[in-house]
């Protein structure tokens, strides 16, 4: 092997070929926990320095907040030094006083009868400070010192004895117990609910007596790095779970699902089942209530990670009715199964829909074939301002008296006119009323050949002029001079220019002839 790392280099490694050898994808190392599943915080204080002096400011807060088998030592050690303390204070009483050597003399009065030695005095020190008074050792008349030494320790015993039990009693009563029997889901899911994707895991509480003003909250850990480029570690978000609608209220009977939506203002709006997996977050759930038997405020905590939110799960139901009373099956309370759930963020599904549909966008060609159809449409509107327009602008500008009494007989009169005008080209062209009189004479005639052509003639020479409307007619007539008598209207035919004979064909100028 040293010949070979010699030969190919230190990098050489022997690589096993054997293909009995199974390989597995490495383990996903477990990362470190802001809050463990029980609730506690893994937080350590360090290097606090001369700020320690403040947990003695706070004594009995401090010594609440040990560890039992310390606060048992504490208790131990306290009572023990303060009886030792005691008994030694009275045997020194009666050592100066040489009661010891006076011990079995009847005729002497000591300070403290039947106190011969320091386990005498030990004994007499427990008899007082627990008031059991055998009667056997006692405090003399003579011994003034005894009694205030006896005024300190009742004093003293008093005050050691409310601060320990007192913090014993405050130790063993305190709700943090009760938090054992509120049960959260081993894992989070994310699945639609009411057409939305929400982030739900379920609660429950073990115990009858019931969490009065139960209220839920969570908090998203996660470090980020803000456009200034500053690093925060651990950066603490809010998820709403109901704030604004009162669902954080719980009546926490049997077991709830606590819904958080995923909308755009959510910090899993751009979360995707394949971001998933590459994302790294810690969700801190808080439920905070007050225990009905006890009246003291009640925490429960507990975390998810990355690796504990089930993408398109389901809890199970849980609740089942029998007879007389709902039934709970805490087998099933962590529990879930798969639904179908869109793989992406909420994100890309509004883009998503956000785009325009092509069976929405007008083609060009539809467009422009509605906006023909609209400039080929009489409005009556434009006829009425027309007609305004002519009558404001004075002489020059007034109509002719054949539009003058279409005008007059009405709105409805004049809409009729104008349709008819425009679906019958051939007979509207021109007005047999408005041609010379030797015209008239020629349409009136029974010769169904020469009506024929004439109105054949006619469709081609006038068809056009009349395709405009009423307010073209205005601007396009001749002005006409104020007199008493209107002038007549000129027919489309005239308005060629000349004499009517000039304009017509060959055929129908010989035929006027003849006549």
């Amino acid at each position: 092997m040293a010949a070979l790392r010699r030969k190919f280099g230190e990098d050489y490694q022997v690589v096993n070929t054997n293909r009995a050898t199974t390989f597995s994808a490495p383990v996903k190392k477990k990362r470190q926990r802001f809050v463990d599943k029980n609730g506690r915080c893994n937080v350590q204080h360090g290097n606090l320095g001369g700020e320690t002096s403040r947990y003695l400011s706070d004594l009995f807060t401090t010594l609440v907040d040990l560890k039992w088998r310390w606060n048992l030592l504490i208790f131990i050690l306290t009572y023990t030094i303060a009886w030792l303390v005691m008994a030694s204070m009275w045997w020194i009483i009666a050592y100066i006083r040489g009661d010891l050597n006076h011990g079995h003399d009847s005729s002497y009065t000591p300070c403290v009868a039947n106190v011969y030695n320091f386990p005498s005095a030990f004994l007499f020190f427990i008899e007082t400070e627990a008031t059991i008074g055998y009667g056997y050792r006692y405090i003399t008349e003579k011994c003034p010192e005894g009694i205030i030494l006896f005024l300190f320790q009742s004093l003293l015993g008093s005050i050691v004895d409310a601060f320990l039990i007192g913090c014993m009693f405050i130790k063993m009563s305190q709700p943090k117990k009760r938090a054992e029997t509120l049960m959260f889901s081993q894992d989070a899911v994310i699945s639609q609910r009411d057409g939305k994707l929400c982030l739900m895991f379920r609660v429950g509480n073990l115990r009858n007596s019931h969490m009065v003003s139960a209220q839920i909250r969570c908090k998203l850990i996660k470090s980020r790095q803000t456009p200034e480029g500053e690093f925060l570690p651990l950066d603490q978000c809010e998820l709403d779970v109901g704030f604004g609608t009162g669902a954080d209220q719980l009546f926490l009977v049997s077991p709830l699902t606590i819904c958080h939506e995923i909308n755009p203002k959510s910090p899993f709006f751009d979360l995707s089942q394949r971001s998933l997996m590459n994302e790294q977050f810690e969700i801190v759930v808080i439920l905070e209530g007050i225990v009905e038997t006890t009246g003291m405020t009640c925490q429960a905590r507990t975390s998810y990670t990355e690796d504990e939110v089930l993408w398109g799960h389901r809890f199970l139901p849980v609740m089942s009715l029998e007879e007389g009373f709902f039934r709970v099956d805490y087998s099933q309370f962590h529990s879930t199964f798969e639904v179908p759930t869109p793989p992406y963020s909420v994100k890309e599904h509004e883009e998503k829909n956000s785009l325009p549909s092509p069976l929405s966008t007008p083609t060009p060609a539809l467009t422009e074939s509605h906006g023909a159809r609209r400039d080929r449409v009489f409005s009556v509107d434009c006829i009425n301002t027309s007609e305004e327009r002519c009558r404001q602008g004075g002489a020059g500008g007034r109509l002719p008296s054949k539009l003058q009494r279409m005008s007059s007989s009405g709105k409805e009169d004049l809409q009729r006119k104008v349709l008819l005008l425009s679906s019958q080209h051939s007979e509207k062209a021109c007005s047999t009323g408005d041609l010379p009189l030797k015209l008239q004479r020629l349409s009136s005639s029974p010769s169904p050949g020469a009506q024929s052509r004439l109105q054949l003639k006619s469709l081609k020479v006038g068809f056009e002029p009349m395709t405009q409307s009423t307010g073209d007619l205005c601007q396009h007539s001749p002005p006409t001079p104020l007199t008493p008598a209107p002038a007549p209207m000129h027919s489309p035919l005239l308005s060629a220019g000349g004499r009517l004979e000039d304009n017509l064909p060959a055929k129908l100028r010989k035929m006027n002839a003849d006549r």
